[in-house]
């Protein structure tokens, strides 16, 4: 790869996630405390991340795959996107801005899968190359998170600024996308099913025991995820951190650490023992947040944001490389896609629904009963870890046309 195309790629990476950092973090701070919207319509509004993430198969697979060059879509896709982030930013009120973000994430969903089938495209080896080019992405959450908390937007009541930075930045993006490497339709011409579209190819793997227990489980713990995507940011707003956002991205900065060390940990303890350890980060990570204050525990919301590398790579990647084993050659893609519909479409949407409901539940007068709120997500978290030891085995052969488990 030439270091043009190098920079093209990284630059593509740093902006596509800057975007999603820039207000995603921060939403329900902000419809709370400037549109007053209540939990509930705090957890509707994330949950339009899981809507998008069920649309998204369809794009890619009806547009992208067949018709147009990934690249041009992309800048479609994001040239919109700014547009309808930036009139989200001037609602008025929670029933003008859900309309507009649910249209966003429709139209940002799908970049997520376009900006690494652009990326591989351009690759050699991409087990080797892809890292070096990803990593940017997280940097650019990083660099969004710390903007917010330099200028001082939470604490300020500015926070409608962070729609403006994301919607510039998408619509740069937008632009760029257009100057980035050919990728044409890899399908053009192919007749697609919807079963090929969601993944369904993929649905034999669920005849394995232990790969469906690895996929409710999988779905479950999306519940708690949606507690600290949803409500991380207003909660530690409303217990005094000072800027919020800024240390949150300290869960970046975990997440690229223990990446880079994902292949030593899998090495030596295996597929079942870092699906645990996710977990019972999980658990561990909302008593943190449970019993954690701005004053002497502080060391505890720090601790819980730290343990977010632990708790996304250990189980969503190691989950990831399960599945992508288990598979088999002929079944990788849909079984990635199968698995990603499930979680960040089914089991997030359910748990934006009821993390809305639980946090709606313990309002009081100038805040929540944030201890009793968190219990719940770490009380989820630790069934799921509890069935999953208990049941839950890694002797698997790969599926294959003639062993279809």
């Amino acid at each position: 790869m030439n270091s043009t195309t190098r920079f093209k790629l990284s630059a593509m990476m740093f902006l596509e996630f800057f975007i999603w950092g820039a207000w995603f973090v921060t939403m329900g701070t902000y419809l709370g405390k400037n549109l007053l919207a209540n939990d509930v319509q705090i957890g509707s509004a994330y949950s339009t991340q899981s809507l998008g993430a069920i649309i998204a198969p369809f794009i890619i697979g009806l547009i992208a795959d067949k018709f147009f060059s990934a690249q041009k879509v992309l800048g479609v896709l994001h040239l919109v996107g700014g547009v309808l982030l930036w009139v989200a930013g001037t609602s008025l009120n929670f029933d003008s801005f859900f309309p507009f973000i649910l249209g966003y994430m429709i139209a940002y969903m799908p970049t997520l899968a376009l900006v690494n089938s652009i990326s591989f495209k351009q690759m050699q080896d991409p087990g080797k190359e892809f890292p070096s080019i990803r990593v940017f992405g997280t940097i650019g959450w990083i660099i969004a998170g710390l903007v917010i908390g330099w200028l001082n937007w939470e604490q300020s009541g500015n926070l409608v600024f962070t729609f403006k930075m994301a919607s510039v930045a998408s619509i740069i993006l937008g632009l760029l996308s257009f100057f980035l490497p050919n990728t044409p339709p890899v399908k053009k011409g192919e007749k697609t099913t919807f079963g090929e579209i969601i993944g369904l190819d993929a649905i034999g793997l669920l005849k394995n025991k232990s790969y469906l227990l690895f996929f409710l489980a999988s779905v479950a713990i999306c519940i708690p995820l949606a507690f600290y995507y949803n409500f991380t940011n207003p909660f530690l707003n409303e217990v005094g951190m000072k800027g919020a956002a800024g240390v949150q991205s300290l869960g970046q900065v975990s997440e690229t650490l223990f990446m880079l060390l994902m292949p030593l940990f899998f090495a030596r303890l295996g597929v079942k023992k870092m699906l645990a350890i996710g977990m019972i980060a999980w658990v561990v990570r909302y008593l943190f947040f449970a019993f954690g204050n701005a004053d002497s525990n502080y060391w505890m919301l720090i601790g819980g944001i730290v343990l977010h590398g632990i708790c996304y790579d250990f189980f969503f990647v190691t989950g990831q490389i399960y599945t992508d084993r288990l598979a088999g050659e002929k079944f990788k893609s849909a079984a990635q896609g199968f698995i990603t519909l499930a979680t960040y479409g089914v089991g997030m949407l359910i748990g934006s629904i009821i993390s809305g409901m639980v946090v709606n539940k313990y309002v009081v007068e100038g805040g929540h009963i944030w201890q009793s709120i968190w219990i719940i997500p770490a009380a989820i978290a630790g069934l799921v870890a509890l069935l999953f030891l208990l049941f839950f085995s890694d002797k698997n052969k790969p599926v294959t046309e003639a062993n279809p488990i």
